[in-house]
Order: C-alpha cells, then sequence, then structure tokens
C-alpha cells in the first residue's frame, strides 16, 4: 500500500493552496469549491471560475467509505487518469469528460466538469423517468469501447494489462466476499472469478452503472475509470443489467418498462459487438455475471441503497434459485427474474 497523502482536496484552503502553487488557480482568480458527493473510494471537488467554466478534482482514498473494512491502493488514480485519456480517443465524441491532469504523488486527477444543466442518471431513474433512448446510447456506448479497444491491437491490451484495482474492488468485494456470505453460490461465484480473469477481449470499465452517467442535452456522459482493465466484457454488460433489474425491482409500476428498456440496452450492445471473434460466446457469460452482481448488490461489500431489507432478502432468494440453473439467454433472464420477483411479492 502507498504512502497516506499528507493533505485532503476536503479542505479547500489546503486546496486553494495547491493549486495557486500549480500554478492553475492565480491568487486574485474567484473560484468557487463545491464538495461532490457519491462514491465511496474518492474525495471528489468541483473547482468553478467566475466565466462559467470548471474542473472535477478526484483524490483516491486508501480506505473506501463502507461499513466493513476495505482497502484499495490509491496508486489506482493513474489507472483512471490514463483510462480517461484513452477512452477521450476510443469513446464516441461528447460521451467522457476531457483530460486536465494528474499528479500521482497526491493521488489526485483533474477533469472537465460538465455544465452544471445535467442529471445523474440513477436518479433519473429513480425518479421513475424511463426514457427510452438513454438506453439504446447506454448501449452503443459500451459497444463503441468495447469494439474499438478489442480492435486496438496489443499496445491497449499491454497498457490495461493490470487487474489489480478490479480484483480488490470488484471481484473481492463483489463475489469472494458473497461467496463467504452466501455458501449456497460460493462454487458457482469462484468459478465465475476465476473465468473472469481468464477473458482478455477488450478495454473493461468495471463500474459501467447509472450512477456514473450524466445526462446533459439528452447524451449520456460516462465517468469513473478507476477499475478499467483488459478483460472480461461480460462483466460490464451484467454489471449495468443488475442496476436496470435491481430498479425494475423496486419500482414495480415502471418494471415491465425498465425490463423492455434492459432488453434493448443487451440488443443495442450486441448489434455493435457483433462482427467480434469473441461476441458469438458471450450471452452465457453476461446471464451468470448478471445473477453474480444481483446477488452480491444485495449479499456484497458495496449493497443497492434504495433496496429495502425486504427487497434485498426478495432479490437474494430469487438469484439463488436462478443460479441453481441460470437462463440461457439475456431475455430469458429477464423475464425469469422478474417473474420469480413479482410471484415472491405476491405470496
Amino acid at each position: 500500500m502507498s504512502s497516506p497523502i499528507e493533505w485532503d482536496i476536503e479542505d479547500f484552503d489546503a486546496l486553494r493552496g495547491y493549486l495557486n502553487a500549480q500554478n492553475y488557480v492565480k491568487s486574485d482568480d474567484s473560484v468557487l469549491f463545491q464538495k461532490l458527493p457519491g462514491g465511496v473510494s474518492n474525495r471528489t471537488v468541483r473547482v468553478l471560475w467566475p466565466d462559467g467554466h470548471g474542473w472535477v478534482l478526484k483524490q483516491a482514498l486508501a480506505k473506501l467509505r463502507v461499513n466493513v473494512d476495505w482497502f484499495s491502493d490509491p496508486q489506482r488514480i493513474g489507472v483512471e487518469a490514463k483510462a480517461l485519456r484513452c477512452l477521450n480517443r476510443l469513446a464516441p465524441p461528447g460521451t467522457t469528460p476531457s483530460f486536465i491532469f494528474e499528479d500521482m504523488t497526491n493521488y489526485l486527477m483533474g477533469m472537465e466538469a460538465i455544465p452544471e444543466e445535467h442529471e445523474n442518471w440513477k436518479s433519473v431513474l429513480l425518479s421513475g423517468r424511463i426514457v427510452t433512448n438513454h438506453f439504446e446510447q447506454f448501449g452503443l456506448l459500451l459497444g463503441t469501447i468495447h469494439r474499438q479497444s478489442s480492435e486496438s491491437g496489443l499496445e491497449l491490451r499491454a497498457a490495461f494489462a493490470d487487474t489489480t484495482y478490479f480484483e480488490n474492488l470488484r471481484l473481492d468485494p463483489y463475489y469472494f466476499y458473497t461467496a463467504l456470505e452466501t455458501l449456497e453460490a460460493a462454487d458457482f461465484l469462484n468459478r465465475l472469478s476465476e473465468e473472469t480473469l481468464r477473458h482478455k477481449d477488450c478495454l473493461v470499465h468495471g463500474d459501467f452503472s447509472p450512477k456514473n452517467t450524466l445526462i446533459r442535452l439528452g447524451k449520456l456522459i460516462l465517468l469513473d475509470y478507476e477499475v478499467v482493465h483488459f478483460g472480461d466484457p461480460a462483466f460490464d454488460v451484467g454489471f449495468a443489467l443488475t442496476h436496470f433489474l435491481s430498479k425494475a425491482h423496486h419500482l414495480p409500476v415502471q418494471r415491465a418498462r425498465l425490463a423492455s428498456a434492459a432488453e434493448l440496452f443487451w440488443q443495442i450492445y450486441r448489434e455493435e459487438i457483433a462482427q467480434l471473434d469473441w461476441a458469438a460466446e458471450l450471452e452465457t457469460r453476461v446471464v451468470k455475471h448478471t445473477l453474480g452482481c444481483l446477488l452480491a448488490r444485495v449479499a456484497g461489500k458495496s449493497p443497492l441503497e434504495y433496496l429495502t431489507v425486504d427487497e434485498k432478502m426478495r432479490q437474494r432468494i430469487v438469484v439463488l434459485a436462478l443460479v441453481a440453473q441460470p437462463p440461457t439467454t439475456v431475455a430469458d433472464l429477464i423475464a425469469d427474474f422478474l417473474h420469480r420477483i413479482e410471484t415472491y411479492a405476491s405470496n
């Protein structure tokens, strides 16, 4: 583990002093600082200039802000900075903020701030607003990243070969921890983790969710890249589907629309990567990762905060039943999961 940093960007006096020393902010500049919510692994602050332009600064934490001990080397900020520079080239134009700077000594990076007129997609979905085009964009965004990176050759593969942070922040707290807490699924989750690390197909975001997606002027913008690595594309798809299905579970009035939107996301994504040599055998693993993440988000180190106690219990029971005999297609998984949720809730 790297040495702890000596100052905190949420201390605005210290932050101003740092920005002055680096000549990022002049001593007489009238800038505003705002601590941003969300996320457990970083401190995040917006810096806003009088002309309206701004930066977002992220400082990686060694101990994450959760109720159980969860540690990860803050040197991962270097992965996030490298990944953002890469995605500025690979992702569709305008879907990632521009990279500005990195400072590995202070585990810090800066990027363009998205203008204030935006919404977080997670909040939009939880409010019950289901916009079909957002799911189409999300599928195209992920498919483009996976396809472009898969076709980019050995240099990109080597640059993102290290899976340490993906293991620290995803496999360990999601699959391995859940396996310890849920013995009925232990073999399934342990095998899935091992299988995941064997696949080296494309650049994997590792945190591809509505929480990390902003909407501005109808367009999706993807954030948070600290676990990006060259690995198994099925993890990203299953991770995203988990959020859609968990929200469909939580929002019964919107359940049918969310189910259709989740299937549309998968269809658009699949069309984008259809010509790649690994596409044909992807769906089975997508189903497994969706089940693994659905269970991990109620029994792992980072449970979904919007699910009630009863919903967490229901989701656990339903997923364990599906793990015993997984569906073979994403469409069947969506239909079967929600049918069992409804059946269980009505009993």
